[in-house]
C-alpha cells in the first residue's frame, strides 16, 4: 500500500514497536520509556492481542529489581499499619538504602523459589458508602510483605 512500509522513508515494513512482540528494549527506546513502563507495555499488547493467552513465567520479572523497587515506593506512601509481625515500613527503611535491598532481595528470592506464601488476609466489615446499614469486606494483607508482592504485580 502507498504510503506505509517502505514507501515511507526511514520506516521498515513492520516495526518491531509496532507488534505486540516487540521487545521491551526497542518499545522503550522508541516511546523514551523506563524499564518497567516498556515491560507493562509489551504485557498488555500481548495480552490483548491474544485474550486467551496465559503468561506461566512471570515471575523472573515479578522479581526483577526495578519491580520490586516500585512496589516498595507505592506501598511505602500508604504508610500502612504494622504487621502481626510488629515490623512497620518505617523500621524496614531506618536500617537505610541497604536494608530496604536485603528486605526486597529475601522477599524476591522467596517468590523466585517458590516458598512465598502470604498468610490469610484480615478481613474487616465497613460501611458502604452511601447505604446506611449495608457493610461490605476489605481485606487487609498481615504483614508489609504481604503488601508488596501483589502491588509489584
Amino acid at each position: 500500500m502507498p504510503g506505509e512500509g517502505l514507501d515511507q522513508p526511514g520506516r521498515s515494513v513492520r516495526s518491531p514497536v509496532d507488534s505486540a512482540g516487540g521487545s521491551a528494549r526497542a518499545i522503550r527506546r522508541a516511546d523514551g520509556l523506563t524499564k518497567l513502563q516498556a515491560l507493562q507495555r509489551v504485557l498488555y499488547r500481548c495480552a490483548m492481542q491474544d485474550p486467551a493467552r496465559r503468561f506461566h513465567a512471570l515471575c523472573d520479572k515479578l522479581t526483577r529489581s526495578d519491580v520490586m523497587w516500585r512496589a516498595w515506593c507505592d506501598v511505602g506512601v500508604n504508610r500502612g499499619a504494622p504487621g502481626v509481625d510488629g515490623i512497620t515500613i518505617e523500621s524496614i527503611a531506618s536500617e537505610g538504602a541497604e536494608g530496604v535491598r536485603a528486605f526486597l532481595g529475601e522477599l524476591a528470592e522467596r517468590i523466585r523459589s517458590g516458598c512465598y506464601r502470604p498468610a490469610p488476609l484480615r478481613r474487616v466489615y465497613i460501611p458502604k458508602p452511601g447505604r446506611p446499614g449495608e457493610r461490605r469486606p476489605l481485606c487487609i494483607p498481615t504483614r508489609v510483605a504481604y503488601r508488596m508482592a501483589p502491588q509489584a504485580c
